[in-house]
């Protein structure tokens, strides 16, 4: 059976989607709120997230609120901050166990404590509790700091800034160090009720839907709004003015070799499919060009691999290198590209890189919290497709397509970490 999401508005920039699916032990319930990916604000949205993950009213210690939710057996409470395209997307989800397990008095409980967790933050004297944001602002600094430490994200996160570096897009998710002094207790909380008025905010529920479940969501979300935010466009770059080169020098045994193209193909546009079919066939796993010479011919690489970043149409090869292996290593990934834009790949090819994107694209139907992704992503994308259109929608691309798409990637930025000795 298809799955099939139902939607309804219960506020002016406030939508409930119910998706209908029973065949999980669990229930799923995510809040997603949407916000511009914004320098002024990025920090403050993470560190605002943070303090209301770890209490609220009627839990106002995160020891509390743990032995309730263990109590309400082992329910699941988790925190996602990340961008899709040029939006800062803020996320709550709480998993629990059905009621046909457990009761259905737990029901009401847990969505209970999820909206608290949102709408009925911990105060103390028109503020958030200052304990928790200069506790949370301490947390978050160490976050921000240690992500240099995992050098192959960092490598890729600083592709992504150095190539976006005058668009929203080149924005830290989690924010900025140097922003973290200036915000308080006071400052928080009123930027916080900013955001509940003007954000727009999606409700998504994965599970068996029943009218009591539907009620206890809807409750006391029939709220009075500010004029709720637009969201931009992302905006989409398909040419490339001036190429750039970026090296950064560390403490690091292997090389990180990172270069961004840019494609300029709208995820609504027909020749968006063709170019992850593109990007499958050139460096998507051990059947691809990338792969087969790069590491396995040639053995230069410890890892390489290639991804479409959807909302910004943006391709990043990502690869592990020794750092004397770096010109050799750009000369075949350009060679290999070129040949994928000359056609030089057979129907065998379209059909492995086919194959494997759609079975990890069904593979989301076994994910209460895929689902639950998958429908978020087609809200943003506003693609009214069911997943199933979306797996028909692959098989058909043909390989003059997929030349098209591949013939669009343009080169815009090498980024290499290498040792300080070289």
């Amino acid at each position: 059976m298809a799955l099939k999401s139902e939607r309804i508005k219960l506020a002016d920039g406030i939508y409930l989607n119910l998706i209908n699916e029973d065949k999980f032990k669990s229930n799923l319930l995510s809040f997603y709120i949407i916000r511009p990916l914004s320098r002024s604000e990025v920090t403050k949205n993470t560190l605002m997230s943070l303090v209301l993950k770890r209490a609220n009213k009627n839990y106002p210690t995160s020891m509390e609120l743990e032995k309730k939710l263990e109590e309400l057996y082992g329910s699941n409470l988790s925190l996602g901050i990340n961008k899709r395209g040029e939006r800062q997307v803020i996320r709550f989800t709480m998993e629990w166990a059905k009621s046909s397990y457990v009761g259905e008095e737990y029901d009401g409980e847990v969505i209970g404590i999820l909206k608290d967790m949102l709408f009925n933050p911990v105060l103390e004297g028109g503020a958030f509790l200052k304990s928790h944001v200069d506790q949370e602002r301490e947390n978050l600094r160490k976050r921000i700091e240690n992500k240099i430490n995992d050098k192959g994200s960092y490598a890729i996160e600083r592709c992504i800034e150095s190539m976006c570096n005058n668009e929203r897009y080149g924005i830290y998710p989690l924010g900025y160090v140097e922003d973290l002094d200036e915000i308080d207790e006071r400052l928080l909380y009123e930027h916080y009720k900013d955001i509940i008025r003007t954000s727009p905010i999606e409700i998504l529920y994965v599970g068996r839907v029943d009218h009591r479940i539907v009620e206890a969501i809807k409750k006391d979300l029939n709220m009075e709004r500010d004029e709720v935010i637009t969201i931009p466009e992302d905006v989409l770059i398909d040419s490339v003015q001036t190429k750039n080169m970026v090296i950064d020098e560390m403490d690091v045994n292997q090389g990180k070799l990172v270069i961004g193209y840019r494609a300029g193909i709208h995820h609504q546009d027909s020749l968006y499919n063709p170019l992850l079919i593109a990007s499958d066939i050139l460096g998507g796993g051990p059947n691809s060009k990338l792969f087969k010479n790069v590491r396995e011919k040639e053995s230069l690489a410890y890892y390489i691999s290639s991804t479409i970043y959807k909302y910004k149409s943006i391709m990043l090869i990502d690869s592990g290198i020794n750092f004397d292996d770096f010109d050799k290593t750009c000369e075949i990934i350009n060679q290999q590209l070129e040949e994928l834009k000359a056609g030089q790949f057979t129907e065998e090819d379209i059909a492995k890189s086919v194959k494997s994107i759609v079975t990890n694209t069904e593979s989301i139907r076994d994910s209460i919290f895929l689902i639950s992704e998958f429908f978020f992503s087609q809200i943003l994308s506003q693609d009214r497709r069911t997943l199933e259109e979306v797996i028909e929608d692959f098989k058909k691309v043909s390989k003059e397509e997929i030349v098209e798409a591949a013939n669009r990637l343009k080169i815009d930025t090498i980024y290499f970490m290498r040792n300080k000795t070289k």
